[in-house]
């Protein structure tokens, strides 16, 4: 039967026993438990709390989230407590959005070498960026960024790709000045493609060489070294593609991006239509369309969208999001310290302590008070039935 309202926690209660044992020997760990954590997330299964109202004496049952993130549900909270800790670096200046993306054929390698190939995204990328940057004969500066990993396309294909957030300037090698950069342009994009393809093979070539490379299934043959030689030579010759959006319309902008950004997952349950326990109906960008075209909508297999949506699971203490250049390490708040100075902009503002504990608890959806919690409930246990009108008048009496 058609739903309404899907989630993908619906989709992976109703067919995840059978893909996992239509697939066992074949899920990863990692790919098990962030199965497991959306299908009990905000369910009895992790426990949770009785919520009541101190005037009107409304109450609810809240479960649990599992925080997982790959979860759909979970990830909200999390982008919005990193975005207001990132919302002091944000510098008076325009923020260009840089696109870096692996070529199919490093894709198809990258696919059973996530750790590995990812990892060198990361590097081979910043690099590039940082080294173009500071060269005189581009910008001459220092720069920052905030880097993003995303591994899919809209219909959930594994796609690997690095988004990446980048101020309109930097700090002059020397630190005595601003340099800004072109209202419109960052960086050549050519000249970062072909610094970030020599960067990004050779490396590549040496983790073959070392044996840290594995190959299976249709690349199993990779593993010879010729064999990979010739795999990789049209990616050798051939352009890879960077690419800059114009700068955003102020911080703000960005932030907003950001939120965006920063903690999606390979799919959100917005873009869920159907399901009927045996096919997904789901919405997803056709890029290669434009206008009105590019919005379209996609059924798969149950089985063949879990299969996508599992491809996405990074491997366990990945990091994906990384910061470079003037916003790395422990030098960032000197870093951006600096540059608003540089820049004649307000100091960020410093971290004071309130004089009274923010109030946390909910509003009353009945009332409008303020909600406290009456009682706490352990995993897969159900709360208390709630007091009935006479136990609640007895209870006063006393």
């Amino acid at each position: 039967m058609l739903r309404t309202s899907i989630e993908v926690a619906d989709i992976f209660r109703s067919a995840g026993p059978a893909h996992r044992a239509a697939h066992r020997g074949h899920l990863s760990l990692s790919q098990l438990k962030v199965m497991s954590a959306i299908e009990h997330c905000r369910t009895a299964a992790l426990g949770g709390h009785v919520e009541a109202c101190e005037d009107c004496g409304e109450w609810r049952i809240a479960y649990n989230s599992c925080r997982n993130r790959h979860c759909p549900k979970c990830q909200g909270a999390a982008a919005r407590t990193w975005l207001a800790e990132r919302e002091a670096d944000l510098l008076p200046v325009g923020y260009f959005h840089v696109v870096f993306t692996l070529p199919a054929e490093v894709a198809a390698i990258a696919f059973y070498n996530k750790a590995l190939v990812y990892d060198l995204l990361f590097k081979a990328v910043s690099e590039t960026m940082l080294t173009i940057a500071a060269d005189p004969k581009h910008l001459g500066a220092r720069i920052g960024i905030t880097a993003v990993l995303h591994t899919w396309g809209s219909a959930m294909t594994h796609h690997p790709h690095l988004h990446m957030i980048v101020p309109g300037g930097g700090i002059a090698l020397d630190g005595s000045h601003w340099i800004s950069s072109r209202p419109a342009f960052l960086l050549p994009v050519r000249v970062l493609g072909k610094l970030f393809r020599r960067l990004f093979l050779t490396r590549l070539f040496y983790l073959h060489d070392a044996g840290k490379l594995a190959f299976f299934g249709s690349v199993a043959h990779l593993a010879d070294r010729r064999a990979f030689m010739r795999h990789l030579s049209p990616v050798r010759r051939k352009r890879w593609i960077v690419y800059a959006k114009p700068p955003f319309a102020g911080p703000e902008a960005v932030l907003e991006y950001l939120s965006r950004y920063t903690h999606r997952v390979a799919i959100s349950n917005s873009r869920l239509i159907a399901f009927n326990e045996t096919d997904v109906t789901f919405r997803y960008k056709n890029y290669r369309r434009d206008g009105r075209d590019r919005q379209q909508v996609m059924t798969l297999a149950v089985d063949e969208f879990i299969r996508r949506f599992l491809l996405h699971v990074l491997p366990r203490g990945f990091h994906r999001i990384w910061h470079y250049g003037l916003l790395a390490g422990s030098a960032r708040k000197t870093n951006i310290t600096h540059a608003r100075e540089l820049l004649h902009a307000e100091p960020s503002p410093p971290d004071v302590e309130e004089d009274e504990p923010i109030d946390f608890r909910p509003q009353c959806p009945c009332c409008g008070g303020r909600m406290i919690v009456i009682e706490v409930f352990k995993r897969w246990r159900q709360p208390r039935a709630p007091p009935d009108e006479a136990t609640r008048n007895r209870e006063n009496t006393l």
